[in-house]
Parts: C-alpha cells; sequence; structure tokens
C-alpha cells in the first residue's frame, strides 16, 4: 500500500511522469493561458482582455463578470449596469453547462499556491491539522453578502486574494501578496486545504451551481482499485470520492458531489487507472483493465 506522504509514486512508476501528472500540466497551461489573456495588455500592449477575472472585457466586445460581484452589489442594494449583468448571465451560463466548481481548479490563480501547500503538507508529514466544519464555506458566503448589505459595498473584493494577485502580477505591485502568503502559510500548516475547501466564499458560490454541469470524473475502473489511497491523498475534496469508488456495481460510479472540482489528480496519481473524464450521464463501469493497457505503459 502506498503512503499518502508522496501519492502518485506508483502511478510514476508505471505509467511514467507525463501520464502521470498530464492533467496537472494541462491545469497550470489553462490557468497560464487565463493569466497571460490579462497580462498581454500591461506587458505588450496588446489588450485581449481588459481587467481581471472579477469583470473584464475581451476584444472589446465580450464582457465577463464574476456572478458572486453581482450578487453583492445587489445585496448593496446597487443595481449593476446592464454589461455587468450580461457578463455575469454569461459566466453563469458556462459554469453551470460546465460545472462550476471548474473555475477552483482550472482558471483560479490562487489554485496552484494551496496545491503547492498540499504538496509540501504531504512531504512534511504534516498532520491534518484543523478540521473545519463543512457548513463553514457557506457561513462566510453568507457574512460576504451580510457585509455588502450592510457597508453598501461589494465587500469581499476589498480583500478578494484573487483579484488582488492579478493586480499585483499585471502592474508590478507587492503589497498585496501578503494575502497570498497568508492563504498559503494557512493551508501549510493550519488546515489542510483549508482555504479552497473551507472558506473562499467564491468558491462556495460556484459549488452552489456544480450540481449539473456536465463536465464529470468517473471511477467507472473502481473493480481494479487496490486500495491505495493515493486518490484520497490528492484530493482537495476527498469525500467526493467514496460515494463513487466503493459503490456497488448498480450504483453510479460518477462523482456527482457538488464540491468536486474536477481537478484530475485522481485521474493522474491512480496506478490502476480507476478514474477518467467523462460526462455526468456516462453510468459505465469497466470490469477489466482498458485492452493495450500494458502497451501504454511501456510507450510511457
Amino acid at each position: 500500500m502506498t503512503g499518502n506522504r508522496n501519492p502518485g509514486a506508483d502511478a510514476r512508476a508505471q505509467h511514467g511522469l507525463w501520464r502521470a501528472s498530464f492533467w496537472l500540466i494541462m491545469r497550470r497551461v489553462v490557468q497560464l493561458s487565463f493569466f497571460l489573456l490579462f497580462a498581454s495588455g500591461p506587458w505588450l500592449v496588446i489588450w485581449i482582455a481588459k481587467g481581471t477575472l472579477a469583470s473584464s472585457m475581451t476584444l472589446g466586445v465580450l464582457p465577463l463578470t464574476d456572478p458572486l460581484i453581482v450578487a453583492q452589489s445587489l445585496a448593496a442594494r446597487h443595481v449593476p449596469e446592464t454589461l455587468a449583468l450580461i457578463g455575469a448571465a454569461i459566466v453563469l451560463g458556462a459554469y453551470l453547462l460546465i460545472g462550476g466548481r471548474v473555475y477552483c481548479s482550472w482558471v483560479c490563480p490562487i489554485n496552484p499556491v494551496t496545491d503547492l501547500a498540499a504538496w509540501l503538507r504531504r512531504r512534511l508529514d504534516i498532520g491534518k491539522g484543523w478540521v473545519m466544519k463543512k457548513q463553514t464555506r457557506y457561513w462566510v458566503l453568507g457574512a460576504v453578502l451580510a457585509a455588502s448589505a450592510i457597508t453598501g459595498t461589494i465587500a469581499f473584493e476589498l480583500v478578494n486574494p484573487i483579484t488582488t494577485l492579478y493586480r499585483n502580477l499585471l502592474f508590478g505591485l507587492s503589497w498585496g501578496l501578503s494575502l497570498v502568503a497568508m492563504i498559503f502559510l494557512f493551508d501549510l500548516f493550519v488546515a489542510r486545504d483549508g482555504w479552497c475547501g473551507h472558506i473562499c466564499p467564491v468558491g462556495t458560490f460556484y459549488g452552489l451551481i456544480n450540481t449539473h454541469g456536465l463536465l464529470r470524473v468517473s471511477a467507472r475502473g473502481r473493480a481494479r482499485c487496490d486500495d491505495c489511497m493515493d486518490c484520497y491523498g490528492v484530493c482537495p475534496e476527498m469525500h467526493v470520492i467514496s460515494p463513487a469508488l466503493k459503490g456497488k456495481d448498480d450504483q453510479s460510479p460518477i462523482i456527482s458531489s457538488r464540491d468536486c472540482t474536477a481537478c484530475g489528480r485522481c485521474i493522474d496519481v491512480c496506478p490502476e487507472r480507476v478514474f477518467a473524464f467523462t460526462h455526468r450521464f456516462d453510468e459505465r463501469v469497466d470490469l477489466q483493465a482498458p485492452p493495450a493497457e500494458n502497451e501504454l505503459q511501456n510507450v510511457a
């Protein structure tokens, strides 16, 4: 059995570094691509996307607005401009279709920071730390909306580390990086996956609309599971795995929890290739290893 201190070691040994890190690499490419869309303006004077992930205009025609911004504005009794409402509708529709928490693992620039903290936590063999209640994230989201209502401002944007990090990287500032450092230290020493999994109101909001998204991870190869626990070791929301992985033959292999971020790390680190990306209507269950698996391993 593989210890959680170095999950993925068996997958790397059997399938090679590339196949055992494929979805992690793809996420970093996507996150970097989103950042470069915004950086092209201030860095190269090629204005593809103006603004930040909170609110932007792409190519001068496509408005995109974080729906939580609009929710805070409405709570503060300010009616957003038409473009902001259109932008929020576009973003909301996209994530309703794909899956809300895809934002957390594929777009958010804080994700590499918390992933690094989680990796170091495993390598240093730091215990699980403070176990926060599941309801904490919803209380934080409620507090953000209440603060907007009381102060008449878009309250979370005053401290939003996502927006702050983008502004700091794009315009060469440094003061806001202290917020990012605090999140890193919090996840490393205080609570495992504490920020993204229990505090961040943006992730919580997208989780609320993550119920019917099409993109899902399936444990369709669960018959091959050897209980190495590597998937649990890397999953930022490990409670989402068991219903799909440990389900009986007549139970769905789809990880359907709204908390799943679709990060794909369980797919990468599993030496038995139990998991795969699919859509929410795919109920297939593999009863044996995929064809030509040995040949694919040799190529990798």
